[in-house]
């Protein structure tokens, strides 16, 4: 019988389950752990845990009952200074349990670009308090962007446009983080012309890069992605080099989602996520090797080919309006009608407003038609009640 590696996900939503599904195509045995039961990701591992992943010693009785070769994260809210014993004690976290400790909050990864590296970034405060954070926007000047230090796909982020507004942005802030703390970062507002993800890999063979995925987000979420975005050859050089700079500085095997903000005449780091980024679900269509099979490949060890674009592609997530404890989705098959077009069910299994459930990918001769057969393919789409 072949005995693969034992791959343990630390997060089972629909980018776990792309991980799953990749590592499990390569003869890996997987595991998917998160905290709620039936997540995406657990609908295709061998095994699944329902555990509070910010449980220290739930997280630890996991990882030692599996004893995992490789400890895969795949969001921020994790007990990650329990990662770092472990791995001192020769778990295997990917990419390393120090990149997973300072991207859990915004503040560790923010420092580290900008006070340790010098990349260029907007400016920024941090606040504890109403109080504080009131006088941080001030300081700053109005509009500025508030964030709670951990939160996943840009919930709490709000923009605060004057002295008005500082009341629904610190309480947007308060509902919207991943764990009960008043800390947050308002950040002073870039005037960009648009914002990217250079998917960044690295593996055995050195640092690759997939061509620039362009989105527009809403609220910090993304409502739309595409692949490859224009960039004069300037921005692309400066793009890498920012890239390159903060993974190396993090270390370790595997795909990183590099935010950036890009200006007329300056490119701005924005954030990382050292893992697959929401933005990439385009590459499901669009290159040859998708940021999922990617990840895997990198942290298994093997070399990574040249990443090409197949197709311009563009992706559309379906978020639900209202929570549902049964639902369904209707429309799929008018969405399929779309040319060139595919959509993933995520089989989350209840709904909550704003979360995404499924995922239009659509592909095309020019990244304009592209991303008017997604939008085409999304307006047929719609979550109701069972």
């Amino acid at each position: 019988m072949y005995i693969g590696k034992k791959l343990l996900l630390l997060g089972s939503g629909e980018l776990g389950k792309e991980v799953i599904i990749e590592a499990q195509r390569l003869g890996i045995e997987t595991i998917a752990v998160d905290r709620y039961d039936h997540a995406p990701a657990m609908q295709v591992a061998h095994r699944s845990y329902v555990i509070d992943m910010l449980d220290r010693e739930a997280l630890r009785g996991v990882i030692e009952r599996e004893k995992p070769d490789l400890i895969v994260p795949e969001i921020e809210a994790i007990a990650t200074a329990e990662l770092v014993k472990l791995e001192e004690e020769g778990y295997k976290v990917i990419p390393t349990a120090r990149a997973a400790q300072l991207t859990m909050d915004r503040e560790g990864i923010r420092r580290l670009a900008s006070e340790t590296l010098g990349l260029p970034t907007a400016g920024y405060r941090f606040a504890d308090t109403y109080e504080q954070f009131g006088q941080a926007a001030r300081e700053l000047g109005f509009p500025c962007v508030v964030k709670p230090l951990m939160s996943s796909s840009g919930k709490g982020q709000s923009v605060c446009r004057s002295e008005d507004d500082l009341d629904r942005c610190w309480s947007i802030a308060m509902e919207g983080g991943r764990v009960q703390q008043t800390r947050v970062i308002v950040e002073a507002f870039i005037s960009f012309e648009s914002e990217i993800t250079l998917l960044t890999v690295r593996s055995e063979n050195g640092t690759s890069y997939c061509p620039p995925i362009g989105h527009i987000q809403k609220d910090g979420d993304y409502i739309e992605s595409w692949q490859p975005h224009e960039m004069t050859e300037e921005q692309l050089v400066e793009s890498k080099r920012i890239a390159g700079v903060i993974t190396d500085a993090l270390g370790g095997l595997g795909i990183f989602g590099v935010e950036l903000f890009l200006s007329k005449d300056k490119v701005y780091f924005s954030e990382v996520s050292p893992r697959p980024h929401d933005t990439g679900l385009v590459t499901l269509a669009s290159q040859n090797i998708s940021e999922f099979a990617l990840h895997v490949r990198a942290i298994l060890g093997y070399p990574i080919p040249e990443i090409q674009i197949v197709s311009p592609g563009a992706s559309r997530p379906l978020k639900a309006e209202t929570e549902l404890s049964d639902y369904r989705i209707e429309g799929i098959g008018e969405a399929l009608s779309v040319p060139q077009t595919q959509i993933r069910v995520f089989g989350k299994p209840v709904t909550k407003i704003g979360r995404r459930i499924a995922v239009a990918l659509s592909t095309a001769g020019t990244v304009e038609q592209a991303r008017e057969r997604a939008k085409k393919a999304l307006d047929h789409l719609s979550v109701l009640q069972k």
